[in-house]
């Protein structure tokens, strides 16, 4: 073992299983490891390098930003925040076709809140909900959310998340939280008509189009359009959690575009800034207006570095309609994954894929895929998602599919 490895085992706290491997390169869908190993990345930082690893535009943007200065706090303008948020606003009111292609705007004027990661701008979003409540629902500060569902590891954000494996270390949660099942529209109104026990009042129902690290569930469009029907029947805020689907990862700049909805508040990051740490809490102009100075604050939140990274980023997307790349490369990802030994059933859209395997096996195959030179992620044992960065290329995918076919034969 490496003394740096050593010293990572006794230094740093042991809340990630790491993988023997030190990356120290990187460029498109490629990452080089201390020994000059390449790797096939599918997994991208977990979803958020998402124009590849030191994409060109970014790396100049943060080059150039880097020469001039780097933080200065949020009591002063920056140019770039200022340009990135008006960039969200038009990316968020777009609207889709149900496959992801772009075909007009709601214009929809949304203002923002910049933090520096997922967790921080779900906090955003309860909090911005909890003062739609106090203002407009005579204090409701109760906040539905849906089974499987992940938001976060700050206790709010665990609070939020269905899922009880990951409250029991950390009792008591915050209250106000109470969870239904994905797609059960019955299941929702019932909850929105009798708050269970716990939530009180309801402000919001908080949801995920597509649940990444609960397995890659999808919402179904015709659930998304109720819970948007039941929330503006009962004036509570509908907030979208697009922290991992977000910014092109489903071909669609945002996935509830794909069921054609409209939320009140959306939280954001991970492929805001292709790797670099940004998150963001957006809201429509009216329910954004309700926060004034001194309610919410970050110290690091949308700095000059990050600020020029997220614009770079988002513009360059932007610039070549890397949804439509996003489009063709997910189907023919998800096609190749659905021709594999034990795959059952592909789920997901666009670049954000999960394959269900008849054996518990998923483990393995990560492993086995560091020896092939690929980069995988499992959710349990019998799961494998597929997170790769949006330029990925069909050739890249088909040599991924190839190495892992041949890893699975040993299931």
């Amino acid at each position: 073992m490496a003394d740096f490895m050593a010293e990572d085992a006794e230094y740093v706290m042991h809340t990630y299983g790491r993988l023997p491997i030190e990356p120290v390169l990187g460029h498109g869908s490629t990452l080089v490891d201390s020994t000059g190993k390449e790797y096939l990345d599918f997994l991208a930082g977990v979803g958020a390098v998402s124009l590849g690893h030191c994409n060109p535009a970014v790396r100049d943007a943060l080059a150039e930003q880097v020469g001039k200065v780097w933080q200065t706090s949020n009591y002063f303008y920056a140019e770039n925040r200022a340009e990135l948020a008006h960039d969200l606003s038009d990316l968020l009111s777009k609207t889709t076709d149900t496959e992801g292609h772009i075909t007009g705007s709601t214009g929809t004027k949304w203002q923002t809140f910049f933090g520096n990661s997922g967790a921080e701008a779900n906090e955003g979003a309860i909090k911005v909900a909890r003062r739609w409540g106090e203002e407009e629902l005579g204090g409701a500060t109760g906040i539905l959310t849906a089974q499987r569902s992940f938001h976060g590891r700050t206790l709010a954000t665990l609070a939020a998340t269905g899922q009880a494996a990951f409250h029991k270390s950390f009792l008591p949660m915050p209250a106000g939280f109470a969870a239904f099942p994905l797609n059960d529209a019955d299941a929702l109104e019932a909850a929105i008509v009798n708050p269970p026990a716990g939530t009180g009042p309801l402000c919001a129902v908080m949801l995920e189009c597509i649940q990444g690290e609960g397995g890659v569930w999808p919402a179904e469009a015709a659930f998304l359009k109720r819970a948007r029907d039941l929330c503006s029947e009962h004036h509570l805020m509908l907030i979208i959690d697009e922290v991992q689907t977000g910014f092109f990862r489903t071909g669609a700049p945002f996935a509830y575009q794909l069921a054609g909805i409209e939320p009140d508040i959306v939280s954001l990051a991970k492929g805001i800034a292709d790797g670099f740490p940004m998150g963001a809490v957006c809201a429509r102009e009216e329910v954004a207006s309700l926060m004034h100075p001194g309610d919410h604050g970050s110290t690091f939140g949308g700095n000059c570095l990050a600020a020029a990274a997220g614009r770079a980023c988002v513009e360059e997307m932007v610039k070549e309609d890397i949804g439509e790349h996003v489009l063709e490369a997910g189907n023919h990802l998800a096609e190749g994954l659905a021709k594999l030994p034990h795959v059952t059933e592909v789920r997901g859209h666009g670049l954000m894929r999960g394959a269900q395997l008849d054996v518990p096996f998923a483990t393995e195959a990560v492993d086995k895929g560091l020896e092939a030179g690929l980069i995988l992620n499992h959710i349990g044992d019998s799961i494998l998602r597929f997170l790769p960065p949006l330029v990925i290329t069909n050739a890249e995918i088909d040599t991924m599919l190839e190495r892992l076919g041949k890893i699975l034969e040993e299931a």
